[in-house]
């Protein structure tokens, strides 16, 4: 398997950033016409484990969807959501939820934008029917390889019954779709008008690969900006680059959360949008978006 290659630093000045406190969907509602570049996003893919009680839940630890993985080698785990618990009602507010992001995105983007949008192996098909319904290309996933803590676990109360039996594989990669809206004639006529259409290449030799190998956050990041899913700049800054091949234009993350999107984009010398409707993270963000944009790369 061909890994793309890591990233150096290619800024020394950091790009503009908006960070605004607002309602997704309101905000793209009334935003302008064929004004954003690009989308890099990391949304609430399961909806329930940010709603109030969930989070309340998290931060008491008392069980709800965010759960504290098993221990393997003693080291103190955050809680991640869990989504096999997502009830069929639950399943249907997420689709009910892209359907509604998507035409939004559809209407805010130029020609030849790209979306990049975070998603999990249970509940990816959540999120790119409503895309593809709405109108956009599917050209791919970004795989990103991760060593991550779901699944892999025994049958619940069986574990000595049934010790060679792990109820579902443990995950080893998050995928991420890659969405275009439709150019206007060919690439090279849309990178004209519109400054996108294609992906910024690594360099004169490499192309942007579709593989990433990339850690969790480092603990640097982390007490930078404790959100529960946080989203490492060495991901981060690989894909704001890409996304804007030219190096001009403007990236949205219209569930901006803790910054990282935005942070990422600045240190890559990009303009950047972020939205978010939670006071306490867009407050966080505000801390944290020009710490995070300082980070070197390891």
């Amino acid at each position: 398997m061909v890994v793309q290659p890591e990233l150096q630093n290619f800024t020394t000045e950091p790009g503009d950033a908006d960070l605004i406190h607002a309602d997704a969907f309101e905000w793209l509602a009334t935003a302008e016409p064929a004004s954003i570049h690009a989308v890099v996003t990391d949304p609430p893919y399961g909806l329930v484990e940010y709603q109030p009680e969930q989070l309340d839940k998290r931060k008491n630890g008392s069980g709800g969807v965010w759960r504290i993985p098993p221990s393997f080698d003693g080291a103190q785990r955050n809680p991640v959501p869990r989504f096999t618990v997502l009830t069929p009602t639950e399943e249907d507010g997420l689709q009910q939820f892209f359907s509604r992001l998507a035409p939004l995105l559809m209407r805010v983007l130029v020609p030849g934008a790209h979306v990049f949008i975070a998603t999990n192996p249970l509940l990816s098909h959540h999120v790119y029917g409503p895309m593809l319904e709405a109108g956009f290309e599917k050209r791919g996933e970004i795989v990103r390889i991760v060593k991550t803590l779901r699944g892999g676990d025994r049958p619940k109360g069986a574990h000595e019954e049934f010790p060679d039996v792990s109820v579902m594989p443990r995950s080893g990669w998050e995928p991420w779709g890659l969405f275009r809206k439709p150019i206007e004639g060919r690439v090279q006529d849309n990178l004209r008008q519109w400054g996108v259409g294609g992906l910024r290449r690594i360099s004169d030799e490499q192309p942007f690969w579709d593989v990433i190998t990339c850690p969790p956050a480092s603990k640097a990041e982390r007490r930078i900006a404790p959100h529960p899913s946080l989203k490492p700049q060495r991901l981060m800054r690989q894909l704001t680059r890409a996304a804007l091949p030219l190096g001009t234009g403007t990236i949205l993350d219209p569930f901006m959360g803790s910054g990282s999107t935005v942070a990422a984009a600045r240190a890559s010398g990009l303009h950047a949008i972020g939205i978010e409707a939670s006071p306490e993270y867009h407050a966080m963000a505000r801390r944290a978006v020009p710490l995070l944009t300082q980070l070197q790369d390891d």
